[in-house]
């Protein structure tokens, strides 16, 4: 969606990887913030509830694409992991850590495939975003069930935490998509500002 926004600008390439780039970085420090914020307000316990990690990486790969988003999905646990890290208390925990990479690459994969479709209609940011969420969710679920002798999970334990996350889920589903539609009216109408 902002690359239709940055071609309709005659943006140059330097321009178009800036402004990318910069959007990335927000997504990537509020998706380490937000857990911080909700763990403190709420234990680990809303975090598990609310999943506000997720919230960022659907949002910035819905407005940035798949790559970029890929990149959002990736960095944001391992960055989290690593900042966290140097205060003592991990988070993502380690253990997790390449579960949570996998999934949340998969949340931006999928929701990042619908840009173009949500550049033209902003009503697609719904399927983009609960599409990711399920496709996410089970892929998180299928690679625990696969190395479930060498993690320290089952399904069992992941599934309750998936049923515990739902009130997360359906807040995200309803507010990612209802950002993305109001930043798109607002860039469509600086444009027919400009007309």
């Amino acid at each position: 969606m902002l690359e239709n926004v940055l071609v309709r600008h005659n943006c140059s390439l330097k321009i178009k990887v800036t402004v990318k780039g910069l959007v990335s970085l927000g997504c990537i420090v509020l998706a380490v913030l937000l857990p911080q914020l909700v763990h403190l307000a709420l234990g680990q316990a809303g975090g598990v509830q609310w999943l506000p990690m997720y919230l960022p990486v659907l949002l910035g790969s819905c407005l940035l694409g798949s790559v970029w988003g890929l990149g959002i999905g990736v960095l944001s646990p391992l960055v989290s992991f690593a900042i966290t890290s140097a205060w003592g208390d991990p988070m993502p925990a380690l253990a997790r850590l390449p579960f949570m990479m996998a999934e949340l690459a998969v949340f931006a994969a999928v929701s990042g495939l619908f840009t173009k479709k949500i550049a033209e209609n902003g009503w697609m940011a719904f399927p983009a975003v609960l599409l990711a969420q399920v496709a996410g969710r089970a892929v998180f679920l299928l690679l625990v069930a696969i190395f479930q002798s060498v993690a320290p999970f089952t399904p069992a334990l992941i599934w309750s935490q998936i049923q515990a996350g739902l009130v997360g889920m359906v807040l995200q589903a309803v507010l990612v998509p209802f950002v993305v539609m109001g930043l798109r009216a607002l860039l469509n109408r600086e444009q027919h500002d400009r007309s």
